[in-house]
C-alpha cells in the first residue's frame, strides 16, 4: 500500500512535492490524470492530494470514484483556483480539506491531520471585497452548470466571451 498519491497535471510540481514528501519519510506517486489517478487507485494509498484543475478537467468529476475506489483514503483538494463554491462541492464529494495554492508540505501533511473541523480557527477580521465576491459567484454558477461555459454565461445572461475574458484572470486574493 502506497502513502500518498498525487494527483496533479503539473509535473514540475508534482516532482517537488513528491521529494519532499519523501525526505519526511513518506512514500508518494504521481499520476498526471483522471485515468491514471483511477489506476494508481487500485493500489489502496491512505492519503490523495487531488488538483481541481486536471490539464482542463475538473477534479470534482474524478472525486467520486476516487471515493469509490478508496473509501478509506482520505482525499484533500488542492488548487491554484481557489473558490468558496468548489471548497464546498469538494467537501460533499467526500474531501476532508482543501487547500489553496501555493501549499507547502507542512500545509498539506497538517490538511491530512485535521479532518474535523476546528472551531478554534480565527474569522477573517474583514468581509471579501466587492471583486472577490463577483469572483465566487461566477465560481458558483460555473460549477453548477458542470463547468459549461455557455450555459453559465447564459444564467449570468452575459456574453460568453466576457465570461471567459473573467474566468481567465488570477482569482482575486481578497
Amino acid at each position: 500500500m502506497i502513502e500518498f498519491l498525487l494527483i496533479d497535471d503539473d509535473e514540475a510540481f508534482a516532482m517537488v512535492l513528491t521529494r519532499s514528501l519523501a525526505r519526511r519519510g513518506h512514500a508518494a506517486v504521481w499520476a498526471r490524470d483522471a485515468e491514471e489517478a483511477l489506476a494508481r487507485a487500485a493500489e489502496r494509498p491512505a492519503r490523495i492530494l487531488l488538483d481541481l484543475n486536471l490539464a482542463g478537467d475538473s477534479g470534482l468529476r474524478l472525486l467520486p470514484a476516487l471515493r469509490a475506489a478508496c473509501p478509506d483514503s482520505a482525499i484533500v483538494v488542492l488548487t491554484g483556483y481557489a473558490s468558496i463554491a468548489t471548497a464546498v462541492e469538494a467537501t460533499k464529494l467526500g474531501a476532508v480539506q482543501y487547500l489553496a495554492k501555493p501549499a507547502g508540505v507542512e500545509e498539506i501533511l497538517a490538511a491530512f491531520a485535521q479532518q474535523a473541523a476546528n472551531p478554534e480557527l480565527p474569522v477573517a477580521p474583514q468581509p471579501m471585497s466587492l471583486r472577490r465576491v463577483t469572483w465566487e459567484h461566477l465560481q458558483r454558477v460555473l460549477a453548477e452548470n458542470d463547468g459549461n461555459i455557455s450555459a453559465t454565461a447564459r444564467a449570468l445572461s452575459m456574453h460568453r466571451r466576457t465570461l471567459q475574458r473573467m474566468l481567465a484572470k488570477k482569482p482575486v486574493k481578497s
